[in-house]
């Protein structure tokens, strides 16, 4: 039996316009700029700068055409339509001529660059000093490729002498591969080309001068690796029967050898992204001053010269149909310039209402820049304050900064949860991690505290927090465990 059901529903979209607005605000200041930029690049209509004199409005703002507008008259793709046809040389806009982030004087220099060489071109380039034969030249090459960015070979010699079988035609054994491999470990950086983290110390503990704690350290590394990892170092004073100074010299050799060969090189090649802060705050006579960054601020304004050429259609008797196409595509361009001027207004609004909002709610730590004074702050605390949805203080905070008089910070990392004191009070989770921070930095690294003795510590100092919750803000401050942090 058919039964026939009457359900509403309400429901909410997005237009494009908010959409966009939304990803506007988005962005941090760099990303913006370079927005921006596109955005000039697409539409002639939207111009840098402000215009030389004030403009009456054009009644096109507000007018229906008609004439424009009507069912008969053709449609054509904007994309058909090259608005330069429409325009002289001499109302070609300032800002496709122009650039205007030098001085008068600056002379135009293309700035020379270095390309940065490989990780593996540098260590193909040491393998070509030595003198090999054709066939175990093509092999050390393969190993080379197999060295992964942290400078390990993960793979084993048979799955090696497998791949250059069959990814590379070359057919040979396990003692002609270690041979090469050997090869390989005389390369730079020192441990380069290790399987695994105990190989990579003995391979630069070999390449120093021997002295009596170098021996030392290579024989608890290739002795005694497993005692050494967990810290044992009374297994370690027991075996070798030596001093605690001694063995302290020796961990000391160990502890300044590089775990990760590969990753010294890479990370020099990698270009370093400069934060650009959003947001300034000052100290000015006691009080929090705000200031947005002035490059999210770009002065703008719509093409006099299109507006022209609109008004110069609206008067014209004649209106061929080629007229009517290219004024298509003109007020599609004025729209969008001013749609793109407004959403960048609201931008700079929501930006300033947001972190002036956040500014005030965390006044305490602006003012005397202590962590333990942050208070607890969640997306929902500021979206009531300001009067917009908690989605757009998301996108706010998760990508912008703040410079401070304490330094330049991420604006997410001012929201925390709360969780009660022993006094019943509402405390930030990042004054508890700041407190125990300080509990471990301040700890005996000959005996460090585990987990249920910081749990003690911070419920003496009126934090109750299970000793579950200690390990895990631990693990969120990166720190090691108790027997990790442990030194001679």
């Amino acid at each position: 039996m058919l039964k026939q059901f009457l359900n509403l529903k309400l429901s909410q979209k997005l237009s494009p316009q908010q959409i966009q607005l939304m990803k506007l605000i988005q962005l941090p200041t760099q990303a913006f700029e370079q927005r921006l930029l596109e955005e000039m690049n697409e539409n002639p209509a939207l111009e840098a700068g402000k215009e030389e004199e004030e403009y009456v409005k054009d009644e096109f703002e507000t007018e229906d055409y008609d004439d424009f507008d009507d069912a008969e008259s053709e449609r054509i793709d904007a994309d058909e339509i090259n608005i330069d046809d429409y325009l002289s040389d001499d109302d070609t806009p300032d800002y496709k001529t122009q650039t205007n982030n030098y001085s008068d004087d600056d002379e135009d220099h293309d700035i020379p660059f270095a390309a940065p060489i490989s990780f593996h071109q540098d260590l193909i380039n040491q393998l070509n000093t030595f003198i090999l034969i054709e066939s175990d030249r093509e092999i050390a090459e393969f190993l080379v490729g197999s060295i992964d960015d942290m400078g390990y070979i993960r793979r084993s010699i048979p799955d090696i002498v497998d791949d250059l079988a069959f990814t590379q035609a070359v057919y040979t054994d396990e003692k002609t591969v270690e041979r090469l491999l050997h090869v390989i470990h005389e390369l730079e950086p020192s441990g380069v080309g290790a399987r695994d983290l105990q190989e990579c110390l003995l391979l630069q503990l070999k390449h120093k001068t021997p002295t009596e704690y170098i021996e030392l350290a290579t024989d608890i590394i290739e002795n005694q690796f497993d005692a050494f990892t967990k810290k044992h170092y009374d297994k370690l004073l027991q075996k070798y029967n030596v001093s605690n100074d001694q063995l302290k010299k020796a961990i000391h050799e160990i502890e300044k050898l590089n775990p990760k060969p590969g990753g010294s090189f890479t990370g020099n090649t990698k270009v370093t992204e400069n934060i650009v802060p959003d947001f300034a705050i000052r100290i000015v006579e006691g009080k929090l001053e705000l200031s947005l960054n002035g490059r999210n601020a770009p002065t703008l304004h719509v093409s006099r010269d299109y507006q022209e050429m609109l008004q110069t259609y609206k008067e014209s008797k004649d209106k061929s149909s080629q007229q009517k196409e290219a004024v298509q595509f003109i007020k599609q361009k004025l729209d969008s310039a001013k749609w793109f001027i407004d959403a960048i207004r609201q931008r700079q609004e929501t930006l300033f209402v947001t972190m002036n909002a956040i500014m005030h709610y965390q006044e305490d730590f602006f003012l005397e820049g202590d962590e333990t004074k942050l208070k607890p702050m969640i997306l929902k605390d500021i979206a009531d304050i300001v009067g917009l949805d908690i989605s757009t203080i998301s996108r706010v905070a998760n990508s912008k900064y703040v410079e401070t008089p304490y330094g330049t910070k991420l604006i997410k990392e001012f929201f925390s949860e709360a969780m009660k004191n022993d006094q019943g009070e509402d405390v930030s989770t990042l004054e508890i991690k700041k407190i125990l921070q300080n509990v471990i930095e301040e700890e005996d690294k000959h005996k460090p505290l585990p987990d249920d003795q910081l749990a003690e510590i911070l419920k003496e100092k009126g934090y109750p927090i299970a000793r579950r919750t200690i390990a895990k803000y631990r693990e969120q401050l990166d720190i090691p465990v108790a027997r990790m942090r442990k030194k001679m």
